[in-house]
């Protein structure tokens, strides 16, 4: 039997006990150890304390936002976020993505199909943790060397901080350099073939990658748009 430590560690920021209160009975029943933050800055003071190993975190806070929570944490640590919303506007989401969330799901919502995609994340996060590589685990285009088993992407020498899809997504691209890749085909092998959600994700996330390990995200060299097909990873000279 595994020791409490050796469990999950979930952080809940959501305000309504209503709601809070059923979702961390539930969760515990299912093999996590949850901790509960009732306002935005709250959560943040937890999540930097207690580290965990993913976040729910509602919108609609007091104080600070779940918004302005994505925002701060997304300059300190890639911890896996999934936003928990009763908005379902499409500009809601993808701002919520666009600041870094790794997934959210509309309320109401199915406590399985939460379960489901905080397990999705946190088996993404375990790979984290692997140890060095040796050459054939090493991915490197040009200036960019992105380390599979450390899971490290690097740039002209300095590490990029990468959220666990993102590192997924580069990854997938990569691995295919100078192939030409579905858009569908993407969402598949990075997201998995039984989500669901809105496929604008992918677009959000290629953005957010180019911000990242372009000179000019929008004139990219590394990651290309296949018109009305996909993206591609540009082959280059290592």
């Amino acid at each position: 039997m595994a020791s409490p430590k050796s469990l999950p560690q979930l952080l809940l920021v959501e305000d309504d006990e209503t709601i809070a209160e059923p979702l961390r009975f539930g969760l515990e029943r299912e093999g996590f150890r949850v901790l509960h933050a009732v306002t935005g800055s709250e959560g943040l003071e937890f999540a930097r304390v207690h580290k965990p190993d993913l976040l729910l975190l509602d919108v609609m806070l007091p104080g600070l936002d779940g918004f302005q929570v994505v925002r701060t944490l997304r300059a300190e640590s890639s911890v896996p976020i999934l936003m928990l919303t009763a908005r379902g506007q499409e500009l809601d989401r993808v701002m919520g993505l666009e600041l870094g969330a790794d997934d959210y799901l509309v309320k109401p919502f199915s406590f399985r199909e939460l379960v489901a995609r905080v397990r999705a994340l946190l088996r993404r996060r375990e790979l984290d943790r692997g140890g060095s590589s040796g050459p054939q685990d090493r991915l490197v285009s040009g200036e960019l060397v992105l380390d599979k088993i450390a899971r490290r992407l690097t740039r002209a020498g300095s590490v990029v901080e990468l959220t666990t899809r993102e590192f997924d997504l580069l990854t997938a691209l990569m691995e295919r350099a100078g192939q030409a890749q579905a858009r569908q085909e993407l969402l598949d092998r990075v997201w998995g073939v039984e989500w669901i959600g809105d496929p604008r994700t992918l677009d959000v996330h290629i953005r957010w990658l180019r911000e990242k390990i372009e000179d000019d995200p929008s004139a990219p060299r590394f990651i290309e748009t296949v018109r009305g097909f996909g993206y591609r990873f540009a082959a280059r000279e290592n």
